[in-house]
């Protein structure tokens, strides 16, 4: 940047590190996405064609950028974990924030019509986001375990909700209203004795949300009945040693619907809390 006498307004800039040794958790969430999936006719309670370009759009800015070792998804919201160490813009909260949010943006818009190719965007999506420090592996795995919950939650009360609307023929009012105060157990009661859907029997995908990982090459698949996955990408980040350069592992992007709250999944993938 040239130097000249009104260079002085750079002094206005204040410095936006964020914390060393802790991880970084940017979560992204639609903004106004209750009248975009309306205006572009989303299924209800779960539109499928959605939540895979959701998936699509995280892989791809998780091929992009290799410290972003998980990122869990539900609805019209992504979180993506980066490495603890990570150096990523010199940890610049809002280079990191502006540039992550604005890739994902355009990677949902750019593969939109892969996955709804009869529904032309009638205006641009967009999504707000934040990043939030945690100082150690306990916090992040309660974070994800937070949203995984929460996920549970929305899911169980969307599909009644939407039950009793479209099959049961209330108004979105008395539907609110009666399921105001229930709880989960009474909520599956009323699924399966009204509309004879046992909720064990949902998609996994909608139960637990999108579990993504950034799995270094040489670590061996991982067998496990939770993970009902696939992998979409794989990553070449693998560099040549000569002229001082240094050599990567290869990684790939893998998509599951599991559960992350339970020992089991961070056992078997120690790597992601690692470094």
């Amino acid at each position: 940047m040239a130097n000249s006498k009104y260079a002085y307004v750079r002094n206005y800039e204040l410095p936006d590190s964020l914390l060393p040794g802790c991880f970084l958790v940017c979560r992204l969430d639609g903004h106004s996405f209750h009248k975009f999936s309306e205006e572009h006719g989303f299924a209800k309670p779960n539109d499928k064609r959605a939540l895979e370009l959701m998936d699509r759009a995280a892989t791809d800015l998780m091929t992009e950028y290799k410290d972003i070792v998980l990122a869990f998804g539900e609805s019209d919201e992504f979180s993506f974990l980066l490495r603890r160490s990570t150096n990523l813009y010199n940890r610049r909260q809002a280079k990191i924030l502006t540039i992550l949010t604005s890739y994902f943006t355009s990677c949902y818009v750019f593969h939109w019509s892969k996955y709804f190719p009869d529904t032309p965007m009638r205006y641009p999506p967009s999504f707000d986001g934040r990043i939030v420090l945690y100082p150690d592996e306990r916090s992040v795995r309660d974070y994800f375990a937070w949203r995984q919950v929460d996920t549970h939650i929305n899911n169980l009360y969307n599909t009644v909700f939407w039950a009793l609307v479209q099959q049961g023929g209330k108004t979105t009012a008395e539907a609110h209203a009666t399921l105001r105060g229930t709880v989960s157990a009474a909520k599956h009661e009323m699924l399966f004795q009204q509309f004879n859907v046992n909720y064990n029997d949902i998609s996994i995908r909608y139960k637990r949300g999108s579990v993504l990982v950034q799995v270094p090459q040489d670590v061996p698949e991982i067998a496990s009945e939770t993970s009902t996955g696939h992998t979409v990408a794989q990553q070449m980040s693998s560099e040549e040693s000569s002229g001082g350069k240094k050599k990567r592992a290869r990684t790939m992007v893998e998509v599951l619907h599991c559960d992350i709250i339970r020992d089991e999944f961070w056992k078997a993938r120690s790597y992601i809390l690692a470094g």
